[in-house]
């Protein structure tokens, strides 16, 4: 590895392996669009503590997306990485003064809780490897108090309905500024990278993710010129 490569902690897929979880698809948005050398390593949900936890501050829970920066730092958290990105390699700019930013993850927590049934089973039964299943059931059944089987029941179409007031919520934001595809108009940035993390992570997990995450939204085609127009850096997604 030069002195100049960042290394990107990223969750694997069953094969073909490629990224699908929207916070290091954040990050990797951003590299992408920084132009960044980088260099992908792969890493089970079991394997994520003991790779981690001699290298950062204690915590309860080590997450994906972390990186190693050239100088040998590791950062946690798709926002800390951004902000040490912006700082090491200001240009091209993610405009992380962008109030669209804070707008966009108002939505995503507020969409959290409602898509939960929807994503969750899709992850464990269309994402993960063998490696991670174990870990990854044991620690969502114990969060929502429910077999995946269980919970997956509840993921039809009433989730959609209560999940389509925030998804509308971003469809108005991506209309503010009409010239677009991106929520400062024809200027991409993180806000961009946060809302195009989540449609991607929606059309990797199942077809019918992101055809109930369009037709919540009231207005696809919004969306779909947004996942154009960040084509040039969603290319990369399995190194």
């Amino acid at each position: 590895m030069s002195n100049q490569e960042i290394v990107l902690f990223d969750l694997p897929s069953k094969p073909p392996n490629k990224t699908w979880s929207p916070n290091p698809w954040k990050t990797r948005l951003a590299l992408n669009y920084k132009g960044l050398p980088y260099k992908t390593e792969w890493v089970e949900y079991p394997d994520i503590k003991p790779k981690f936890q001699d290298h950062l501050p204690k915590v309860d829970v080590y997450t994906i997306p972390t990186v190693i920066m050239p100088d040998g730092k590791w950062i946690m958290d798709s926002m800390e990485i951004a902000k040490a990105l912006e700082e090491k390699y200001p240009e091209p700019s993610l405009h992380l003064d962008s109030p669209y930013i804070a707008k966009v993850f108002e939505q995503l927590g507020n969409l959290r809780e409602p898509t939960m049934p929807i994503f969750i089973p899709r992850v464990l039964f269309n994402i993960l490897n063998e490696a991670s299943q174990e870990y990854f059931r044991t620690t969502r059944e114990k969060a929502v108090g429910k077999t995946i089987e269980e919970f997956a029941k509840e993921g039809g179409p009433a989730a959609w309905e209560a999940a389509a007031p925030y998804v509308q919520k971003v469809t108005a934001l991506l209309k503010e500024n009409p010239e677009g595809p991106f929520f400062e108009g024809k200027t991409v940035g993180y806000a961009d990278f946060v809302w195009g993390g989540w449609l991607l992570f929606m059309k990797t997990i199942s077809e019918d993710a992101i055809a109930g995450a369009l037709k919540a939204s009231g207005e696809p085609e919004v969306h779909l010129k947004l996942l154009e127009a960040l084509k040039p850096w969603t290319e990369r997604d399995d190194h």
